[in-house]
């Protein structure tokens, strides 16, 4: 059994506002996509990378993981013109190369901080249930809109959860699950995304582990948290 990381950088990050894709900014001398693959080549657990990667940085993205000696990446593919598209893609594209009980991991090339106990805890869950989702607990309180000016109604956040990448799935599961959903069009449009996808195919989720690190880099305010984090030192005395 493999455990394969999925990288998702195809998307052009207009909302960063740069002239390059976001996953390409350097950040301290080194691209914020290079961060993230360091998280996947340092876990002793994960055997092989592929990346999805946005048309015309291929060649960049390799040069870059021989320059930062990312030995695990294995493949580069092109991206879609949605998340789910290029989704797709890296798993097609694993189809001849994974065995159906193989562990595919799924991350966002721009949540750069993923940590090695979350890693961790996704693929021991997923070996556990056969997929498995980042999560964390809401800390505030979540209101119904009712009229765009007040509310009447709460959800009360125990029964909530927060669910980002990364998210491991056994390869058959998922492969199954994208050629199903873009045959019959389920689960592929909006914001949709390997999770919500596989809910709405019929699919039970399970939680795995989450950390508030693991921020998407999505503006220029969350570029300077990541710097922050980068940055960061922890006082010893704490637990």
């Amino acid at each position: 059994m493999a455990n394969i990381a999925v990288i998702i950088a195809g998307g052009s990050g207009h909302r960063m506002g740069q002239d390059i894709p976001k996953q390409f900014i350097n950040v301290y001398d080194k691209p914020v996509i290079i961060y993230t693959l360091e998280g996947f080549q340092r876990h002793p657990q994960i055997d092989a990378i592929e990346v999805v990667c946005i048309d015309g940085w291929h060649d960049v993205l390799w040069a870059y993981a021989k320059q930062f000696e990312i030995t695990k990446l294995k493949w580069v593919v092109s991206g879609g013109a949605t998340g789910q598209e290029s989704i797709r893609n890296g798993g097609f594209n694993l189809e001849d190369k994974c065995e159906p009980d193989d562990i595919v991991i799924i991350h966002d090339g721009i949540r750069p901080l993923v940590e090695e106990t979350v890693l961790t805890d996704v693929i021991v869950k997923c070996q556990q249930y056969g997929n498995a989702v980042t999560s964390m607990p809401y800390n505030e309180q979540i209101f119904v809109v009712n009229d765009e000016i007040s509310t009447v109604k709460y959800i009360p956040r125990e029964t909530l959860r927060r669910v980002s990448t990364p998210q491991a799935y056994r390869f058959d599961l998922i492969d199954k699950g994208y050629h199903r959903a873009f045959k019959e069009k389920i689960g592929i449009y909006g914001s949709a995304y390997a999770n919500t996808m596989m809910v709405e195919l019929g699919e039970r989720l399970y939680f795995a582990a989450g950390s508030d690190k693991n921020i998407k880099l999505t503006t220029k305010d969350d570029l300077e948290m990541f710097k922050s984090y980068l940055k960061q030192d922890k006082d010893k005395w704490l637990k």
